[in-house]
């Protein structure tokens, strides 16, 4: 049966009573697991995203196909040379993240976990990245709770009658991910213990508290603080935390590089956590060397025929089908579909198929979407890019399902954009989140999104 079928089934089970003790208990589901982001409820409709076994065997492989591709293309920006010099003019690092990402983080891979950012119809015919955030990626537990939520729904109830789904964790894969860093790095400290770092207050800090509590419960001691809360004694990091020193030797880092560097700014390497990192103190996850992976200017090396070349003929064919033409913004010529071309003469002329973003920021902060922009708008922000790292980017399929939500207690069914963001352990993807918006900026931290747990419907 085609999944739009199965869609269609479960949209005619949501009677008006069926519907309203489904919002009932999602509504009580997302207070009791603290499901929110800020006060806001993170699911905000009344059924999951659905894929099929194959949709999601050809995100695994896609996905992973392009993470690898990525580690390859980036690997020289370590070295010396003409070609290192290169890839890093493309990524347009700061000196003091040269700085740290000189320093080994005492394991192997960059981005020990990571989310792929993509549009993938429900009909599976088109699946485009977008960009990867390979650096601090969310929601992991998120998903997971939220799966056991919508499992609960009576509407769920109903569906399972007659299909079965089966959802996606990966809170596990993150505790084992944690672990394995740690061991590969030689197990400093003895035994294990584990700080989730990011500035206090932030919407997201019930993600903070439901990791710390599956790890807890995983026999892996967790706090949760501040960067200003680290101290490095005697060859110790040790966290400050309710006026208690407690060691810590694995960092699961999700305050930014970039919110690191700008708020300690000059002194920024002398902080505590660098100090420690440089040491072989402890592990952070992600290291400091995800940036070379988590820049949106990646996407410009993948798309360019001059990195990828030596790549094997299925990675090659994979970047041409789901990475979207992207280039630094900068003046001067540029390849084009094959074709030579002077990039801001390009851009002016095709703003509807165009749109610029920051090289390093997030929540969709600084982005301009050339479709939904006069050409004023369009030349003033073009002209602004070229003063601070920016790309340009051209305009990928975006996908589209119907989604139904309760409002003034009737059932209302209505097109969102949806994204597909597998979760990465390595280049090997487990999990899945997915996000809902009505506007083209699909973000939830922008203020416009719905997050849903994904089943795969066997």
């Amino acid at each position: 049966m085609p999944l739009s079928a199965a869609i269609d089934a479960y949209h005619a089970l949501l009677t008006p009573d069926v519907a309203t003790a489904s919002w009932l208990r999602l509504a009580e589901e997302l207070r009791v697991r603290q499901l929110y982001f800020g006060a806001r409820p993170l699911a905000t409709v009344l059924r999951p995203r659905l894929i099929t076994a194959q949709q999601y065997a050809h995100l695994q492989h896609a996905v992973g196909l392009v993470a690898t591709a990525a580690r390859s293309v980036v690997a020289p920006a370590l070295e010396p040379g003409p070609l290192g010099e290169a890839i890093r003019a493309v990524l347009m690092l700061t000196p003091q993240e040269q700085a740290l990402i000189a320093l080994h983080p005492g394991y192997a891979d960059h981005s020990a976990h990571s989310r792929m950012d993509t549009f993938f119809t429900v009909d599976g015919s088109s699946l485009q990245f977008v960009e990867y955030n390979a650096e601090s990626p969310a929601a992991i537990a998120y998903e997971d709770l939220l799966s056991e939520a919508f499992l609960t729904l009576p509407i769920m109830g109903e569906f399972v009658r007659n299909y079965r789904l089966r959802p996606l964790p990966a809170r596990e894969r993150m505790h084992a991910t944690l672990l394995d860093c740690w061991r590969e790095a030689g197990a400093p400290g003895g035994t294990p213990s584990v700080a989730i770092v990011d500035w206090h207050g932030l919407p997201t800090a019930t993600e903070f508290v439901q990791f710390a509590t599956f790890f807890a419960q995983h026999n892996l001691p967790t706090i949760i603080c501040s960067p200003d809360e680290l101290q490095f004694r005697e060859g110790v990091l040790v966290a400050i935390h309710d006026n208690q020193a407690t060691p810590v030797n694995i960092i699961l880092k999700r305050v930014l590089t970039s919110e690191l560097l700008t708020h300690y700014g000059d002194h920024a390497l002398e902080h505590p956590l660098m100090q420690a990192y440089a040491a072989g103190a402890c592990v952070v996850v992600n290291s400091f060397r995800a940036k070379l992976l988590h820049k949106k200017s990646l996407f410009a090396l993948l798309s360019d025929e001059q990195f990828t070349y030596d790549l094997p003929a299925e990675t090659r064919a994979a970047l041409a089908a789901h990475i979207p033409w992207t280039r630094v913004v900068r003046p001067g010529p540029t390849q084009y579909q094959g074709a030579t071309l002077d990039l801001l003469d390009f851009a002016r002329r095709n703003r509807e198929r165009l749109l610029l973003k920051p090289n390093d920021d997030y929540g969709g902060r600084g982005i301009t979407i050339g479709w939904e922009v006069d050409a004023a708008t369009w030349d003033a922000a073009l002209a602004a890019a070229l003063i601070s790292p920016f790309v340009i980017q051209e305009k990928v399929q975006i996908a589209y399902e119907t989604y139904p939500t309760l409002i003034d207690d009737q059932v209302v069914f209505a097109p969102r954009l949806v994204d597909s963001d597998p979760f990465l352990f390595g280049s090997s993807v487990q999990g899945c989140l997915c996000r809902l918006s009505t506007v083209t900026l699909l973000n939830v931290t922008a203020g416009g999104g719905s997050t849903v747990p994904v089943f795969v419907l066997e």
